[in-house]
């Protein structure tokens, strides 16, 4: 069976009015919620065990990535405890922090490279962006790529940097508050572009910023279901798709995404 074809909900790019859950608004007290790195560890490892015999951890760049990069730092307080579980969580406002083997899926797919440039459309809490950081910009080689992603979501935009800078990746990740299907002209050519949302289509700006001998990985489609796209451009800027199988994510918003209730 083809690990890839699956189904997630994936966390959305929709607009929220209220702030992100944040420890002031945590009403478990600090004893209740910290977990030992001791049992971290131990879930961590159980999960990179468990998706590396499902196949959807195929290099050691990829394990190595999800080590590196706390999941627990990157979730809701009262959620830490179940960090290391395979599936999304909550992170407030709606939205969620990916499952553990979809972010495996992509990166994977991605195929990416340490030197590579990278646009992530839907930031959310930041765990996916750093681990594409920690793959395309590992510490102490070179050479160093970056990660730019981008989040539509004003309430989390703080909930995201604080993650990122409390873990270490600021550096490699730069995050800014904008429409994801516009992506970043100033800053194309990107070597890979990755959406964690699902478009009615492919936004053609995004094709735009893609560079030669790219690949963009992006949910496609209506409803609740949707197809996962691999498109790749050549070095001649010519197009090719494969679809990846059936995927849930909810919907791209802004100028090239849905403007409806699916």
């Amino acid at each position: 069976m083809n690990p890839y074809h699956q189904l997630y909900l994936g966390h959305t790019a929709q607009r929220a009015k209220n702030p992100p859950f944040s420890l002031r608004s945590c009403s478990i007290p600090c004893e209740v919620i910290r977990i030992s790195d001791a049992s971290f560890k131990k879930d961590l490892d159980n999960l990179i065990a468990r998706l590396r015999d499902s196949g959807y951890i195929k290099t050691d760049e990829m394990e190595r990535a999800f080590r590196a990069v706390p999941r627990e730092e990157f979730v809701r307080p009262d959620a830490r405890r179940h960090a290391y579980r395979d599936t999304p969580l909550s992170i407030g406002l709606g939205q969620t922090i990916s499952a553990p083997h979809m972010c495996a899926i992509m990166c994977e797919g991605l195929e990416l490279r340490p030197g590579f440039k990278v646009l992530e459309v839907g930031a959310g809490s930041g765990y996916h962006a750093a681990l594409c950081a920690e793959m395309v910009a590992p510490r102490g080689k070179e050479p160093a790529g970056h990660v730019y992603t981008l989040e539509i979501v004003e309430g989390l935009i703080d909930f995201a940097r604080s993650n990122l800078e409390r873990t270490g990746f600021s550096d490699r990740v730069t995050l800014i508050q904008g429409d994801g299907g516009k992506g970043l002209p100033e800053l194309a050519p990107f070597d890979r572009i990755l959406v964690a949302a699902a478009a009615p289509s492919i936004p053609q700006p995004l094709v735009n910023q893609l560079s030669p001998n790219g690949i963009m990985l992006i949910p496609v489609g209506g409803g609740y279901f949707q197809e996962l796209i691999m498109l790749r451009k050549d070095a001649q800027g010519n197009l090719s798709k494969n679809a990846w199988g059936g995927v849930a994510f909810v919907p791209l918003t802004g100028e090239f995404g849905h403007h409806r209730s699916m």
